[in-house]
């Protein structure tokens, strides 16, 4: 069965392989879903021009059968002609978790590489490159961004590379959190901290979701996951320290929603506390 899925979803794009398979989950997004679909093009449009290399991917949004017209706009983007081989949508029956959208996206991408990415513009696609060539530069298995600047303690034992130091120094202007109140930041950076004690992970920026897999890799962490909400994101990175994959970090910034509501509410914060202590005991 897993053969027959594979052939079937084996596509090229102009007579290429396809090399990225952009996941983005959505619910109630049709405000951001068509300006962040249109600034990945962009980005990635631009990639191929300055190093004149022909980059193909796709773009597939995991829908969680959102109550606006999130999916109307999708659909509406996918009758541009030249958008109608990129853009996918793979809409689900309901808010079924975070992890698990990744997870169904996975299902249908045709890349070799994974990027996933937030649909409510906090992550800025110009970014989308340098994940690219970071994991070129060593053939790293996973990429993930980082809004905290690594610091010399999370040189690693899975083999973790953080930019250099010269390279932080010119990053740090692009790299950390923007429009979040004062609770905001204190809760993530508190989430942090914690991981950090009770699981050291070898990464700065444990609760991030701008990230690079390598398909593969990817295949593999989330056969051995147990999340599916915003936990998703710290298992898979530990995971990835215990299982030895080679993983870098990038340095990005992260700008707080301007249309919509955040999904984060007391219910996800206590499931992410309950998750970091069946990790700590677990993995």
């Amino acid at each position: 069965t897993t053969t027959t899925t594979t052939t079937k979803t084996k596509k090229k794009i102009n007579g290429r392989d396809i090399e990225y398979s952009i996941i983005i989950p959505t619910y109630n997004e049709q405000l951001n879903i068509a300006m962040l679909f249109t600034l990945i093009v962009e980005a990635m449009e631009k990639e191929i021009k300055d190093r004149n290399k022909n980059i193909s991917y796709e773009v597939i949004v995991v829908d969680d059968n959102s109550q606006d017209q999130t999916q109307h706009v999708i659909r509406k983007l996918q009758k541009i002609e030249k958008y109608k081989d990129i853009l996918c949508l793979k809409p689900r029956k309901g808010k079924l978790g975070l992890g698990s959208a990744y997870i169904h996206g996975l299902h249908f991408a045709r890349g070799q590489f994974v990027i996933i990415m937030d649909a409510d513009l906090s992550h800025n696609p110009k970014a989308i490159p340098e994940f690219i060539r970071k994991q070129e530069e060593g053939d790293y298995d996973v990429v993930t961004g980082t809004r905290y600047l690594a610091s010399p303690s999370f040189s690693s034992s899975f083999r973790i590379n953080n930019s250099s130091n010269k390279a932080n120094k010119n990053k740090k202007e692009e790299c950390g959190v923007y429009g979040w109140d004062t609770r905001r930041k204190l809760t993530s950076r508190v989430a942090n901290y914690l991981a950090h004690i009770l699981l050291n992970p070898g990464v700065s920026d444990l609760t991030g979701s701008f990230r690079l897999y390598r398909k593969s890799t990817f295949q593999a962490l989330v056969n051995t996951m147990q999340s599916v909400g915003y936990v998703f994101q710290m298992e898979i990175i530990v995971r990835a320290k215990k299982g030895g994959f080679k993983v870098a970090e990038v340095p990005i910034s992260f700008v707080d929603r301007v249309y919509g509501s955040s999904k984060l509410g007391a219910s996800e914060i206590i499931g992410y506390l309950s998750g970091l202590v069946r990790l700590f005991f677990s993995v």
